[in-house]
């Protein structure tokens, strides 16, 4: 348990971490409606460009966000979309031939030194570069060639919440564009009353689950695998709670060797053709017992926790993480932490 002192007279609804949260609807509305132009320009200048493939560099809950855009840009506009290490640019000084490549950068804060390297020899080698950045006038924005700004405001919180849930936002928003897809423009549309309703819904079974547990899984797949991701961080980071992320396909692999009676599984799944396998696994951890929270429309068994009805599946990520960042800041605060205050912990992470 956290040595910090005692938080019993911090209450939810006054975190800065619960209303930056709370403000996600809202900032996607924004984006709606100020971004629309810059994102039918940087559409037709990345056809213009024709890209072979697509890169995307990025860290923390950032890159998380780049795990939902491979499965979007993979399965929308079928482009190859790969992770770079940043390291290779900025540690090893590798060149990389990049020519015909869109080279996504995704930050908050726009200053890390090493994704700024990254991008620097990216467009050196070649490739049209793109930035999702949050602060509009950083030095990120003005290296990349295209700017698609994520209009969170301020994030005061050292847990990024609403500028990780912009992102997401942003990224289906280009996609909705660059493919032409009515319906899914339609969906994206919906967005902002959708993470409304998911911001209502109410994990306090999971809260009762997590406040003295030490270890879980989260479970994600497919184009819900980054929000597995994404949960394992915060736990860690405002919960003091290990958590480790795994794709249903994955945790088959060795993990599954730890799980017995009582071990806690948070599983997200989303109503696509990945619900299947995930339904297995779900009945693989009964079998064993596990302590099961599970965020699935199909799911009404033990451990269900609410979400958003007939959600399409594009969307049921950002809903179901926008529904645990709430439970998540009554977690840390029942768990005796500050979620504004993670110990060792800075807003702006400037890695080299």
């Amino acid at each position: 348990m956290s040595s910090t002192p005692d938080t019993t007279a911090i209450q939810p609804e006054t975190t800065l971490m619960f209303q930056e949260a709370a403000d996600a609807a809202a900032v996607v509305a924004r984006q709606l409606t100020e971004n629309a132009p810059l994102l039918k320009a940087a559409v037709e200048r990345i056809k213009a460009f024709a890209p072979n493939a697509i890169v995307t560099c990025a860290r923390g809950s950032s890159d998380h966000a780049a795990t939902y855009a491979k499965y979007l840009f993979e399965t929308r506009v079928g482009l190859l979309t790969s992770s770079a290490a940043p390291s290779v640019t900025s540690i090893y000084s590798a060149r990389q031939r990049l020519e015909g490549t869109l080279y996504i950068a995704i930050s908050q804060s726009g200053k890390s030194p090493d994704l700024l390297a990254s991008v620097t020899q990216a467009k050196e080698a070649g490739a049209l570069t793109l930035a999702f950045v949050n602060v509009e006038d950083s030095p990120l924005a003005a290296l990349v060639d295209i700017v698609i700004p994520l209009r969170a405001g301020a994030e005061k919180s050292v847990a990024a919440t609403k500028s990780y849930l912009g992102t997401l936002a942003a990224i289906l928003q280009l996609v909705a564009v660059w493919s032409d897809d009515q319906p899914l423009q339609q969906t994206v549309q919906a967005l902002p009353q959708a993470l409304g309703k998911a911001w209502q819904c109410d994990w306090q079974s999971a809260v009762d689950t997590l406040r003295d547990a030490r270890n879980l899984f989260v479970i994600g797949r497919g184009i819900g695998f980054g929000a597995a991701q994404e949960a394992a961080l915060k736990l860690k980071e405002t919960c003091g709670l290990h958590a480790e992320a795994f794709s249903a396909a994955e945790v088959k692999h060795g993990p599954m060797a730890i799980v017995g009676e009582g071990f806690p599984v948070l599983i997200f799944s989303q109503q696509d053709q990945t619900t299947v396998s995930t339904d297995a696994l779900i009945d693989d951890f009964q079998a064993r017992n596990a302590k099961l929270m599970v965020a699935s429309e199909g799911y009404q068994g033990p451990g269900a926790l609410p979400v958003v009805d007939q959600a399409d599946p594009v969307i049921a990520p950002l809903l179901a993480v926008q529904s645990f960042y709430r439970m998540a800041n009554a977690l840390s605060i029942a768990r005796g932490y500050n979620p504004d205050q993670p110990p060792h912990l800075r807003k702006v992470t400037e890695t080299v």
